[in-house]
């Protein structure tokens, strides 16, 4: 295993071999990696966000083709219903649904919560999949940037309102899909908006992940004891849409380098029903295995408990709840 661990070491240092596709198989091979097929999701339920196309979109096939009950949700009804019957036609499941939510309106996410708790007993893993890097500042209903909505407020609030359904559900998961550009940004409050004049779309997603791997982590804390696992993680570079359209440049310069949207989805769904997942908590994943949060100092100079105190505080201000659990 140090053999493993040490080239896994020097596998994770350059970033280009760690994030590319080129990372993804050598540490396939490395640690023998078991098919995903291998996984058997039989009568549990899963929800995903952002799960008609990309990684969210491949993540929901492999899902399906294990055996899960599973929720498809997207911001377009119709685009929602053909692709959950793409997954059905192609997994042979008959266990798929679908619901249209914006998860940076927040009344969307409530209808959201509402709806799974009527069809749903039982919740086995959640999935904040869910988010797009927007060139231009645009905002939420509530007056929230947008990108802050869909990415860290929304998901709060969905945990929130499903929190207890999870808590009741033994060994329930909630994982969040962030992103490997958070590794550039400290870990804003007061900043976590970019107004108008120095609105970056890059600088604001990356603000968003680090807030959510952030909050992975401080449920973590508050929430791990009561058996639901918080786990966050990053797909390396992944060939998506939502990568052309948002970063042309990068794409085409390292297109051949770039991950399959599958191979993107892998450690999410390995997360999502491997047993191995549940003897930690409030982790950050690439290629199965945990990561550090931080690599540059700067980040990690920013990452104080005042701040995260502040964080969490904000976040559950604007989202308009206090998530607890009466036990």
């Amino acid at each position: 295993m140090d053999i493993r661990n040490d080239a896994d070491r020097l596998i994770e240092a350059p970033v280009v071999t760690s994030f590319s596709r080129m990372g993804f198989e050598l540490r396939s091979r490395l640690d023998h990696w078991t098919s995903l097929d291998s996984v058997d999701l039989t009568d549990r339920v899963v929800v995903i966000t952002g799960g008609t196309s990309g990684i969210g979109r491949a993540a929901a096939e492999q899902l399906a083709r294990c055996g899960a009950t599973l929720v498809v949700v997207g911001r377009a009804h119709d685009r929602n219903a053909l692709v959950a019957a793409e997954i059905a036609e192609a997994s042979g499941s008959d266990r798929i649904s679908h619901h249209a939510a914006d998860m940076g309106d927040y009344e969307q996410v409530r209808q959201l919560a509402e709806r799974v708790l009527v069809d749903h007993t039982r919740l086995d893993v959640l999935i904040h999949n869910a988010g797009a890097l927007s060139a231009v500042r645009h905002l939420a209903p509530d007056g929230t940037e947008a990108t802050v909505a869909s990415q860290v407020v929304g998901p709060f609030l969905l945990t929130t309102l499903l929190l207890e359904r999870l808590v009741d559900t033994a060994g329930a998961r909630v994982l969040t899909m962030s992103s490997g550009g958070m590794y550039t940004a400290r870990l804003h409050i007061a900043g976590l908006e970019m107004g108008s004049a120095d609105y970056r779309g890059s600088e604001q997603y990356a603000r968003a992940k680090r807030a959510q791997v952030t909050l992975n982590e401080l449920w973590a804390a508050r929430f791990g004891s009561l058996g639901v696992t918080f786990h966050a993680l990053h797909p390396g570079w992944v060939d998506t849409p939502g990568v052309d359209a948002a970063l042309p440049r990068f794409a085409k310069a390292m297109g051949p380098f770039l991950r399959s949207p599958a191979q993107g989805a892998d450690t999410l769904v390995w997360l999502a029903g491997d047993p191995e997942a549940l003897g930690s908590n409030g982790l950050f994943w690439l290629d199965r295995r945990p990561r550090p949060i931080h690599k540059l100092a700067r980040t990690r100079a920013s990452d104080t408990p005042e701040r995260r105190t502040h964080l969490w505080r904000w976040v559950a201000e604007r989202a308009g709840v206090d998530p607890a659990i009466d036990r």
